[in-house]
């Protein structure tokens, strides 16, 4: 006789689940992460109630606070719809915070020395054009090593955030450096910053444009299908015909081109100058953003701004509660453990060993 061992736990992606269970899943989890937050807060011997509160009034409170908190989310949203429809197509672009880099740099390259020669509404055009064309390029080099050799595309992007960095580290204490020994890039002039719209640069706006376009294009057009084809099977993809590097190439110079024109958005609208750190993890977190969002752009919306509120309300902790900045980064990161984790019990069923065994003869 033969019996059938079975492991202890095993996992089984489930069939399907009904819209009310996901949603009371989903707020089990911030529950979850609220309670958790608390014991933190408790055994930091704050007072989780007003800790809480000085979140939510640090980043909801005031007008100006409120703006601050749409400031930080513009390039979580903007980098997540870029970053989607290579996720989408399984191409894991790690790159994004590079792609941002390349693109503040092109764009400030036009702001410092091209400022007297082009009228300020064209120069703020031809800014935009040069942070997407640069971050395009940028996302290219990537794309097309894996679709000529097959390269890790990860590792690829990954290491070439650092390349970029490190060339934005050169200019600030060479060519571009404002007072020398300062290792600062100066401030754009007026004409090279963005218009404010509602107290918060017009970048804003370019976003949420940009939600419905990556919206219809992941759903209602030829690219998108491809796209979806290739993230299904590349070999489906390729006996239907489909040039399967040229959709990679093609698909990841929109998402370089994407992260490219949110560099400039925060280079000309929120720093006003160029620095190494312009995407401040923007490329990272927004892979949680697309994630949580299942790449949907307009769930985007929301999770971007949930993380924002997270953040803003962070900074509130550190002055007025003089919460160290590392226990604001923990509840931040519960935060999003908590709502990343739920996502896998809604995806998959946790099943044990059933006590009686089979046995076959």
């Amino acid at each position: 006789m033969n019996k059938q061992h079975e492991p202890l736990i095993r996992l089984a992606k489930r069939d399907g689940m009904s819209a009310k269970k996901v949603w009371a899943i989903r707020l089990s989890s911030f529950l979850v992460a609220i309670l958790m937050g608390a014991l933190i807060f408790l055994l930091m011997g704050n007072n989780p109630i007003s800790a809480y509160g000085a979140i939510l009034t640090g980043s909801l409170g005031k007008k100006t606070a409120i703006r601050q908190t749409v400031k930080i989310a513009v390039p979580l949203l903007g980098t997540a719809l870029a970053i989607a429809p290579c996720f989408k197509m399984r191409f894991w672009n790690i790159g994004a915070e590079g792609q941002i880099t390349a693109g503040a740099m092109a764009a400030s390259y036009f702001a410092l020395f091209w400022v007297d020669k082009i009228p300020g509404p064209m120069l703020l055009v031809v800014m935009g054009l040069a942070g997407a064309l640069a971050g395009a390029l940028w996302a290219l080099i990537p794309a097309f090593f894996r679709a000529k050799w097959g390269t890790n595309e990860t590792l690829f992007t990954l290491m070439m955030n650092y390349i970029i960095i490190g060339i934005v580290r050169w200019l600030k204490g060479g060519p571009w450096e404002g007072r020398p020994g300062s290792q600062i890039i100066p401030n754009f002039d007026k004409a090279a910053v963005l218009p404010k719209v509602f107290g918060v640069h017009c970048g804003w706006i370019i976003v949420l444009m940009l939600v419905v376009l990556i919206y219809v294009y992941m759903n209602y057009t030829k690219h998108g299908y491809e796209i979806s084809v290739i993230g299904d099977s590349v070999n489906t993809a390729r006996y239907a015909g489909m040039n399967v590097g040229r959709i990679m190439m093609r698909t990841m110079c929109l998402s370089g081109g994407i992260c490219g024109l949110v560099g400039f958005m925060v280079a000309s609208g929120a720093n006003m100058t160029l620095s190494d750190t312009v995407a401040a993890g923007a490329g990272f977190t927004a892979i949680t953003v697309a994630w949580l969002a299942q790449l949907n752009p307009f769930a985007m919306i929301v999770i971007s701004l949930l993380l924002g509120v997270l953040q803003k309300g962070a900074d509130t902790l550190q002055t007025r509660m003089a919460v160290p900045t590392s226990i604001s980064d923990i509840i931040t990161g519960i935060f999003l453990f908590c709502m990343l984790g739920c996502e896998f019990f809604i995806n998959y069923k946790i099943i044990f060993r059933s006590k009686h065994k089979e046995v076959s003869q």
